[in-house]
């Protein structure tokens, strides 16, 4: 297989993983969410002036309580920007997403352990649009 075949095949793979992460956002469903996050990940966020900094222990919670995307028929509007390889198990993806009025750049950082690409890492910045 050529280079540019297993970029490309690699990038189908990260593709395809990211689906859990926007479904699960979407529809505020934890355990798709749990299948893209490593248990041992981090979430952070500085748009608020702060470090938030949450564990999926912390995050997890907080995404059973809202109600979800879905339920309130907003429209999907989540893209990925970009992937980029560090090499064939280390991978970065630059994401767009909506959640009611907050629109968001996410910076996930992932690896391929145990055969499936998983988020070590999100870091994420977010506008307020105004209807």
């Amino acid at each position: 297989m050529t280079a540019a075949a297993d970029h490309s095949a690699a990038y189908a793979e990260v593709a395809h993983a990211l689906a859990d992460y926007f479904d699960g956002l979407h529809f505020s469903d934890t355990k798709r969410l749990s299948r893209i996050f490593h248990p041992q990940a981090i979430y952070a966020c500085a748009t608020e002036g702060e470090l938030l900094r949450l564990t999926m222990q912390e995050y997890f919670p907080i995404v059973d309580k809202r109600p979800s995307p879905a339920s309130r028929s907003e429209p999907r509007v989540d893209r990925i920007v970009s992937i980029e390889f560090a090499g064939a198990v280390t991978a970065f993806a630059k994401l767009n997403c909506a959640i009611g009025p907050k629109h968001f750049t996410d910076f996930l950082t992932l690896v391929k352990l145990e055969g499936r690409w998983q988020i070590m890492a999100k870091v994420f910045h977010f506008d307020v649009q105004s209807n």
